[in-house]
């Protein structure tokens, strides 16, 4: 149905209305000139993170950006799920959580250990999405974060 693949600097032109499409959803104010450098080191293949665009090369419906880590509690590399979006006229039709599944699938293969998100709590149809493809909510843990 959908397809998913690794992002490079050539996608930046299509991506980054996708990003200001879902900055601008979720309330996130974050210049061009910034967000194109926050996008080009994981388009370049930094070890920190990767991009994924979702759809047909030269139309994407949306992206995956994902940021690794290390974690002892879960045996070594993890991923954090930073940003998923599909244009809101796709929306519904399965592109999003195909791309996820698959998405996870593939980190499974390649050692990563789990894959950590974090959503809005009144987005019940995000949440059920998330659920339906396997992230279960760890009640014991209360995300936090300090802004530097």
């Amino acid at each position: 149905m959908s397809s998913l693949r690794l992002a490079t600097p050539d996608d930046i032109d299509r991506l980054m209305p996708l990003v200001a499409g879902f900055h601008a959803e979720n309330g996130i104010e974050q210049d061009d000139a910034t967000r194109r450098g926050a996008l080009l080191p994981l388009l370049e293949g930094s070890p920190h993170g990767a991009i994924w665009m979702i759809g047909p090369r030269t139309a994407p419906v949306g992206y995956i950006a994902v940021s690794f880590g290390w974690s002892i509690e879960f045996g070594g590399l993890d991923a954090f799920l930073d940003e998923i979006f599909v244009r809101e006229r796709i929306r519904g039709r399965g592109m999003g959580s195909e791309a996820l599944a698959s998405l996870a699938r593939a980190l499974s293969d390649q050692g990563v250990g789990a894959m950590h998100l974090e959503v809005n709590t009144d987005n019940d149809r995000a949440r059920r999405l998330y659920e339906r493809i396997g992230f279960r909510s760890r009640n014991r843990y209360h995300l936090m974060t300090r802004v530097m």
